[in-house]
C-alpha cells in the first residue's frame, strides 16, 4: 500500500487532505501546536487503519529528518507528499519585523525544502513519487498588506517548477495548488466584512471549502503526466 506525507494536516485544508487520503492509502501527517485536532483526526480515521499524526516542526530540520525516520519505521517510507503547513500574516510591509519575515520564510518555504529533501531520498530510489505543494493565489498575483506572505508563497511556486524538471527523470511528478480565499482558520485576520468584500469579488461569489482544494491536491497526486503545474482553486479569482 502506499503511503502519503501531509504536512501540517491536523487542520483546515491539510486535515481535508489527510480526510482524502485516508480511504486510498496510508497517511502520515504532522502537527505541531494543534495535538488535540490531531488525535481527533485520527481517531476519527481510525476505522481505515493507516493514519498516523506525528509532531514535527516543519522549519526545523532536525524535527523534519525525525519525522522522516519515524515515517520510515512505521511505513516503509512514502511515495507521496504534500506539503501543506503553513502560516500567515498582515500588514504594510513596513511594519513587518525581521523576526515575523524570516517566521513567514522559515515556514512556508524553508518547511517544503527541508521536508523534500528528506523524502526525496526514499522516492529516487523507488523511481517513482508525487509532490504537491500548497501555495496561494497570493503566491500567484500578490496581495496588499500581505507582501510578505505572498513573497513566500511565490517562492513555493518557483521552488515546484525547478523541482518538477529536475525530478521528472527519476519519475517523480511535482505540482502545486494555489487557493484562494478559503473557509479555515486563516481567514480569521478578515473581518466579516472584509470576507464578503472578498467574496464580491470571486466570481463564484463565495469562499472555497477545504475539501475542494483537497480534491485539486488528490487530483494531482493521482496523475503521473501532470507536473510542473500550478492549478489555482480560486473560484474564478484570477481570471
Amino acid at each position: 500500500m502506499h503511503t502519503a506525507f501531509v504536512t501540517g494536516g491536523s487542520r483546515g485544508i491539510g486535515a481535508a487532505v489527510v480526510r482524502a487520503l485516508a480511504p486510498r492509502c496510508n497517511v502520515a501527517f504532522t502537527y505541531l501546536s494543534s495535538e488535540k485536532e490531531a488525535r481527533e483526526l485520527e481517531r476519527e480515521l481510525a476505522p481505515y487503519g493507516g493514519v498516523k499524526a506525528f509532531c514535527c516542526d516543519v522549519s526545523d530540520p532536525v524535527s523534519v529528518a525525525a519525522a522522516e525516520r519515524a515515517v520510515r519505521e512505521r511505513f516503509g517510507g512514502a511515495d507521496a507528499l504534500v506539503n501543506c503547513a503553513g502560516v500567515s500574516s498582515r500588514g504594510l510591509l513596513q511594519d513587518v519585523t525581521d523576526e515575523e519575515w524570516r517566521r513567514l520564510f522559515a515556514v512556508n518555504t524553508d518547511g517544503v525544502f527541508y521536508v523534500t529533501r528528506a523524502f526525496l531520498p526514499h522516492m529516487i530510489e523507488k523511481k517513482r513519487g508525487s509532490i504537491v505543494n500548497v501555495s496561494s493565489v497570493w503566491g500567484v498575483k500578490g496581495a496588499a498588506f500581505e507582501a510578505a506572505y505572498s513573497a513566500s508563497k511565490a517562492a513555493v511556486i518557483g521552488l515546484t517548477l525547478a523541482l518538477a524538471k529536475e525530478l521528472a527523470p527519476s519519475g517523480i511528478t511535482v505540482n502545486a495548488v494555489a487557493p484562494g480565499a478559503t473557509d479555515t482558520d486563516m481567514m480569521k485576520c478578515y473581518t466579516p466584512e472584509e470576507l464578503a468584500a472578498l467574496a464580491e469579488d470571486i466570481p463564484l461569489g463565495r469562499l472555497a471549502s477545504p475539501d475542494e482544494v483537497a480534491a485539486a491536491v488528490v487530483f494531482l497526486l493521482d496523475n503521473g503526466y501532470v507536473t510542473g503545474q500550478v492549478l489555482t482553486v480560486d473560484g474564478g479569482f484570477t481570471l
